[in-house]
């Protein structure tokens, strides 16, 4: 008998599959569903988990189950005409290309291949790099007002390992961190393998609310923040400069550690807005995490873990036992990209691609409510009524074009927002277009649910 759930949810799958249930479809309430099949109630609530378990359906509290955005075989027809195999238009993934970029990266990759240099590269790096590199490092992440010592960067294999060595070395399983209520969703599965409870705070439009963490850690102490104070992702915002410097008060009056994850803070020219970091106004506290997958490219990278000086040793600890050190011939391409302009001329070639693609957006989805900032590399689609943002997730996808819908950024499983996110970087801008109409269209037209 402890099968009978599986084989239903089995004929359940089967009826997706062949698309008897289509992508968006709302399955009936689960009393419903026990009666018209003659099962227990308690039997239905197995069929639905094991449906969610497969990630074949989602539940949306006080909504209802709808079945998930299936893999679309007709692959953008409303685009394009690809083939048979070609993937869809992917406004999921977010990683910018600037043009000649592959030209700009080759040099320096030439130079370490030579047989002379290739040995030293080839040789395992700390998780404190190499001198060159933390010099290096320390000069591009400073900004106006803050400049990070070289002795005090450890250096991983990208930004996530940085994100995830930091909470490592800062709490315990068990232990609390005070999120933004929406939050990067790799954040979520880092918290979820070392055994974390995100706890999201209130936000306004200035950022976190210092009187929310401290209610927070009132309620039950929290081990520490993670937030992206700069260019927030997914909503683009950036927390203003009083709220950062009262942020730092809070924190220090609360001895409490901050991760603070900068990773798209290079957009944010300082000649045309805030970009001080958190670190400025709490250096002894705040754990900043950077790198070099989107100013440079995802293949080769490294990520950057600025610490207090007496968390040093605690942090390299979390990066050496979790494997997550940088690999030396990375390091060393950095530092020569860093210190030869490549970077620099990636970054504003970047910058100015993200404006002509916001500009873009813009034009494309004039009337809608979409929370973007015109430096940004990605925008947050609040969608029309009666849109949901898994049924219109599912829409876009039988079109051929990948979004990530917003309750994958959601700390509180209870408030699902009905929104998706918007990634510009990872398409040509004339594909962008086309994409962008498409899902104009698909919120405006007749097929809404």
């Amino acid at each position: 008998m402890a099968d009978d759930y599986r084989r239903i949810a089995d004929r359940i799958a089967d009826d997706i599959a062949a698309g008897r249930l289509r992508p968006g479809q709302r399955l009936p309430p689960q009393r419903l569903f026990a009666r018209r099949r003659g099962i227990a109630a308690s039997t239905a609530g197995r069929v639905y988990g094991e449906l969610v378990r497969r990630g074949l359906v989602v539940g949306e509290v006080g909504r209802g189950t709808f079945v998930r955005a299936a893999p679309p075989a007709p692959a953008g027809r409303a685009l394009a005409e690809p083939g048979p195999g070609d993937a869809p238009v992917n406004l999921e993934l977010n990683y910018p290309s600037a043009p000649g970029q592959a030209e700009l990266l080759a040099p320096v990759l030439g130079q370490l291949i030579r047989p002379d240099v290739l040995a030293d590269a080839l040789r395992p790096a700390p998780a404190a790099g190499t001198a060159p590199a933390r010099r290096a490092a320390a000069g591009l992440l400073a900004t106006p007002g803050w400049c990070p010592d070289p002795d005090h960067l450890l250096f991983t294999g990208n930004a996530r390992q940085a994100v995830a060595a930091a909470l490592a070395s800062l709490v315990r399983p068990g232990g609390r961190v005070g999120v933004e209520p929406l939050t990067y969703p790799l954040v979520k599965e880092i918290a979820a393998r070392l055994g974390i409870r995100l706890v999201p705070l209130a936000v306004d439009e200035e950022g976190v609310r210092p009187e929310s963490v401290a209610a927070a850690h009132r309620s039950a102490p929290l081990s520490a923040l993670y937030l992206q104070p700069a260019l927030h992702n997914p909503t683009s915002a950036t927390t203003t400069p009083a709220r950062l410097a009262n942020l730092a008060a809070t924190v220090a009056d609360l001895d409490l550690p901050v991760v603070e994850d900068r990773i798209w803070s290079f957009l944010a020219d300082p000649a045309t807005g805030p970009a001080t970091p958190l670190a400025a106004h709490a250096p002894g506290l705040t754990h900043v995490v950077d790198g070099l997958s989107k100013r440079v490219a995802p293949g080769l990278t490294v990520g950057f873990l600025v610490v207090p000086p007496h968390r040093r040793e605690a942090v390299a600890h979390a990066v050496r036992s979790g494997g997550w050190s940088a690999g030396r011939f990375a390091l060393e391409a950095a530092a020569r990209w860093i210190a030869d302009g490549t970077v620099e001329h990636l970054v504003t070639a970047k910058r100015a691609d993200a404006a002509r693609r916001q500009r873009l957006l813009a034009e494309e989805l004039a009337g809608f409510t979409v929370r973007s900032d015109p430096r940004a590399y990605f925008a947050w689609w609040e969608l029309p009524a009666p849109w949901r943002a898994d049924p219109f997730t599912a829409a876009a996808a039988a079109q051929g074009i990948a979004l990530t819908p917003g309750p994958a950024f959601a700390v509180d499983p209870g408030r699902t927002p009905d929104a998706v996110r918007i990634g510009l970087a990872s398409t040509g801008e004339a594909e962008l277009r086309r994409a962008l109409r498409v899902l104009a269209g698909i919120a405006r037209g007749p097929g809404r649910p």
